[in-house]
């Protein structure tokens, strides 16, 4: 793992490299949708302290990532990032199962506590592969658009982990039956994807060369130092982080908005494979385009699109006349095929800016190591996914407000009818918010420039 890697990638690599991100985007994004309506729907714990559950084990991660990122640093040429890799897998995997093991509590108050402790041992397993599993796409090659390449096709495969971990998570509940069984049952199926492909790319990445750095790490303290110095990082962390809030509270409120706005968890997993069909189509182009304009136009161009179209959700409704009835007794409202036009264009821009954001991050490492000569590609990694899970933390937190200042009503079991202002404060989570917060996010980024040498 100490070999100096060619520019040029091969596919096979790459493509064993993105395989890893299916797992780790369950893991990612199936919490952050589904875990705030299994606490409050199942569990009957309050939408605000659903949040503050997601929240306290993410706290500890801005220090458990970069720590990971450190220790990775400093292992790498001793015995490289892969047993990082495999122990996070295995740790991660069974984690995802016990955060929906059991339904039956004391009371929402233990509920509440023990789905803490558990997120917070199973965020802890994630950060042990996530962060050295980052660091190694600044370490593949020095050419800025192979390392774009990487991140396109781990979008890709980040796209079928989005696909699985929220397209399909919630049918999967109703397909086993729904109530506890159906949510232990779906635990156990994404479980398991998330330990074979998070595996899979640990094994095969062994013996893959990786660029040296030209001197040996120093300590955390030494090397957060002198990524505080990168002044590009720093901006793009900052808009990543505010990008990311406005987006983790549209996630939280995913189940809630097909559930109470909608009116259709039958069209979830349309949604999720019409976005997901999106934004793998749409990979090429972001494989060109930052070619011909550059990386961040391109960014700013795709954040803005999306932005836009995320405006629009504030005016769903669920009571227009059916066009089509559905092969398996649905009616296919007008109202949702405009749903299913929104997750097109979503799915072509998000994975868009998503997948630069990363790419950029890469370009940050790349500029450390040609001008300091040791990169901390660990370090940067860590910090980098600690401030996002950070933000998919906080996300979590500000729809948990919004839920209940807006009136939102808790239950355990089954779901109960809401009032139209607890809609309103639903549908704002998924239109207003994160649109603001992608606007304030750009004004941030304004700020980023590359210096070339």
């Amino acid at each position: 793992m100490t070999i100096a890697a060619a520019d040029r990638i091969p596919t096979s690599v790459v493509l064993r490299y993105g395989l890893g991100q299916v797992g780790a985007q369950v893991f990612r994004d199936t919490p952050a949708v589904l875990l705030p309506l299994f606490l409050t729907t199942m569990l009957g714990v309050e939408a605000w302290v659903a949040g503050l559950v997601v929240l306290i084990p993410k706290l500890w991660l801005i220090v458990c990532d970069p720590l990971v990122g450190g220790l990775s640093d400093r292992m790498k040429a001793k015995i490289g990032r892969t047993p990082f890799l495999i122990g996070g897998a295995f740790g991660t995997a069974l984690g995802f199962v016990s955060l929906f093991a059991v339904s039956a509590y004391s009371s929402p108050a233990m509920a509440a506590f023990v789905t803490c402790v558990l997120f917070f041992l199973a965020a802890t397993a994630f950060s042990v592969y996530s962060v050295p599993y980052l660091a190694i796409a600044a370490e593949l090659s020095h050419d800025t658009n192979e390392r774009n390449r990487i991140m396109v096709l781990r979008m890709v495969f980040a796209t079928i982990g989005v696909l699985l971990g929220v397209g399909a998570a919630q049918p999967l509940v109703q397909y086993f039956g729904g109530g506890p069984h159906g949510w232990r049952a779906m635990s156990w199926v994404l479980g398991a994807v998330c330990l074979v492909t998070m595996l899979i790319t640990a094994q095969s990445l062994r013996k893959t060369p990786l660029i040296p750095s030209d001197q040996p790490p120093g300590s955390l303290r030494g090397q957060i130092a002198q990524v505080r110095k990168n002044r590009p990082f720093v901006i793009l962390l900052v808009t990543s982080f505010i990008s990311n809030v406005g987006q983790a509270s549209s996630y939280t409120a995913l189940g809630f908005v097909f559930i109470y706005v909608v009116k259709a968890v039958w069209l979830i997993p349309f949604f999720i494979l019409a976005m997901s069909s999106a934004a793998i189509l749409s990979q090429p182009l972001w494989l060109w385009l930052p070619r011909r304009i550059g990386k961040p136009r391109s960014y700013v161009l795709a954040s803005t699109l999306w932005a836009l179209v995320t405006i629009t959700w504030l005016w769903v409704s669920p009571l227009s006349a059916t066009m089509v009835q559905m092969p398996f007794g649905q009616p296919m409202l007008l109202d949702h095929v405009l749903v299913i036009v929104r997750a097109l264009a979503i799915g072509a821009v998000n994975g868009g800016f998503i997948m630069l954001a990363l790419s950029m991050m890469t370009d940050t490492v790349d500029y450390q190591r040609r001008n300091m000569g040791v990169a901390s590609e660990g370090v940067f990694a860590g910090l980098f996914s600690a401030f996002e899970k950070l933000a998919f933390a906080v996300g979590p937190v500000i729809a948990g407000v919004v839920l209940s200042l807006f009136g939102f009503v808790s239950s355990t079991g089954v779901e109960v009818p809401q009032t139209a202002t607890a809609i309103g404060g639903i549908v704002l989570l998924y239109s207003v918010i994160p649109a603001a917060m992608q606007g304030i996010a750009l004004l941030v980024f304004r700020k980023y420039k590359l210096p070339a040498g």
